[in-house]
């Protein structure tokens, strides 16, 4: 009985699509990724002795694709989207996500620099980065990355249709490419 009880929770929190159980999931796979994201920069960094930048660059990549992989498959349930508009969706809302936690950590540090009333209360200026860049990453987490992962990277739509062609034509030979221009030059 007991048994059969964990077992229907846990078809639940893998099969079901509401939003609490697909919050979930995503939290998983964010984490994943986080380890290989952070996995991969330490060891670039301290084995192969890449630069520091080099190393969280390639470690953020790798992390992204394991996240984009990992939603596709289990998040989201969305084998019936191309993965070719995947992709191309994915890597919008990724840059969006970068572009907001950037200015928004920077926006918000800037904002906390100028309450002096914070070192009043015990805050140290050396959190306000910390405080900044938790605050602004939560936010852009749940209402940025989630959402739109949720609503438009892993669901049809017609913009897939672009996103497919815009794959398709970077993935031609070069060859095939000049032809196809030449071709509609001189229709």
């Amino acid at each position: 009985m007991k048994d059969s009880k964990i077992k229907r929770i846990g078809d639940k929190v893998i099969n079901s699509n509401s939003l609490v159980f697909t919050f979930i999931r995503s939290i998983g796979a964010s984490q994943a990724a986080s380890w290989v994201d952070l996995g991969t920069g330490f060891v670039l960094f301290s084995l192969a002795h890449f630069a520091p930048w080099v190393s969280t660059a390639i470690g953020a990549v790798a992390g992204g694709i394991i996240n984009c992989i990992i939603n596709y498959k289990f998040t989201f349930h969305a084998q019936d989207c191309p993965w070719k508009a995947v992709m191309v969706k994915y890597a919008m809302v990724w840059l969006g996500s970068i572009l907001l936690n950037s200015f928004g950590t920077q926006f918000v540090y800037y904002i906390l620099v100028h309450w002096e009333w914070l070192e009043t209360v015990g805050f140290k200026p050396d959190g306000y980065y910390a405080a900044a860049r938790l605050g602004v990453s939560l936010i852009v987490s749940w209402a940025w990355n989630f959402l739109l992962q949720r609503y438009f990277v892993y669901r049809n739509c017609k913009f897939d249709e672009s996103a497919i062609a815009f794959v398709n034509y970077f993935t031609r030979n070069s060859s095939e490419r000049g032809k196809e221009s030449f071709d509609t030059k001189s229709n």
